[in-house]
């Protein structure tokens, strides 16, 4: 089955200030390096919707949301909220961002693939419900995990957070909700600096020093991960894709390398396959991924390629 690459042309649109890591070319150096590497014409491709107010609302209040939308500039750039900046076409790259994760868990949920990788911008992993931060307005795995979970009925969604920095957004958001296992390793101490020792059975963070490298990050995967997801059998696993983890990210001092994304990703996929072996309700139905971090363009285009191979098994 292909594995399905979702996207929108408005998540060129989002502006950042001039020389900013969250930059336009993000989106630019996956598509191209997909393209050089003959990936792309592998894939399904789909264009992202935007998403629905009452889609939004079943992860962010209604005030965070009509915050963002009066914030809007009518031109330039302006600064709204910590490392967080609006264009006038932000809104709508932030819809579409959010609408391809939607999209995603819909294609997968009827049948259509069983692997997603949605390259779309602004990120999504730090934005809390009521909060939009670092880089982050609309969370954007938390919601396309909330449409699995309403729409289609779950009982057991997965997300796993590999970028560097943790996932304070999505904690805030699963916070004590049995149906959502969120599982996120991180460099510490970092930003966004969370709370994370006294968080309840469903969070699983896993720190990680600033001299880590391969064998720490994949010890550390396998020890506190692997066994958690394989008792808890997600029904859907979705990933928070962050790649500035990588040896050349200016962004942290974790040194991963391209076949630490390739090594992560197979071992989703093969709990995802090995599911199948479970009576029918017990089944992974398939794996939804959203771009997260990565700001070392290069770094960022065989990173992302290396995770999407693996999704396609390729």
């Amino acid at each position: 089955m292909l594995t399905t690459l979702i996207s929108h042309p408005s998540c060129h649109e989002h502006q950042m200030p001039d020389g900013h890591p969250e930059c336009p070319g993000r989106i630019d150096a996956i598509s191209n390096q997909l393209l050089a590497s003959g990936i792309d014409a592998l894939l399904y491709q789909r264009e992202a919707p935007a998403i629905t107010d009452e889609q939004l609302l079943r992860v962010h209040s209604i005030e965070h949301i009509q915050k963002v939308t009066r914030a809007v500039p009518q031109s330039g750039i302006h600064f709204f909220a910590d490392d967080v900046y609006l264009s006038p076409h932000t809104l709508t790259a932030a819809r579409h961002a959010a609408g391809a994760g939607i999209l995603g868990v819909d294609m997968v949920m009827r049948g259509e693939t069983d692997s997603v990788f949605c390259n779309v911008r602004p990120p999504g992993h730090h934005a809390e419900q009521a909060r939009a931060m670092g880089f982050c307005i609309f969370n954007n795995i938390a919601i396309a995990a909330k449409h699995a979970l309403e729409t289609y009925g779950l009982e057991r969604v997965a997300i796993v957070d590999f970028d560097v920095h943790h996932g304070n957004g999505t904690q805030d958001i699963f916070l004590n909700e049995p149906r959502v296992l969120f599982c996120s390793s991180f460099q510490y101490p970092f930003y966004p600096n969370t709370e994370i020792d006294d968080v309840p059975a469903n969070i699983i963070n896993t720190p990680l020093p600033a001299t880590c490298r391969s064998q720490g990050f994949r010890d550390a995967i396998s020890s506190q991960w692997l066994p958690a997801l394989e008792s808890f059998k997600p029904q859907l696993i979705f990933i928070s894709a962050g790649f500035d983890a990588y040896i050349d990210d200016d962004m942290s001092s974790i040194s991963l390398v391209e076949q630490d994304y390739t090594w992560i990703t197979q071992k989703m996929r093969q709990l995802m396959d090995s599911s199948k072996l479970y009576p029918t309700e017990e089944q992974c139905k398939g794996i939804v991924s959203m771009l997260e971090g990565g700001y070392d363009l290069l770094g960022l285009g065989r990173c992302a390629v290396a995770h999407i191979k693996a999704l396609a098994k390729l």
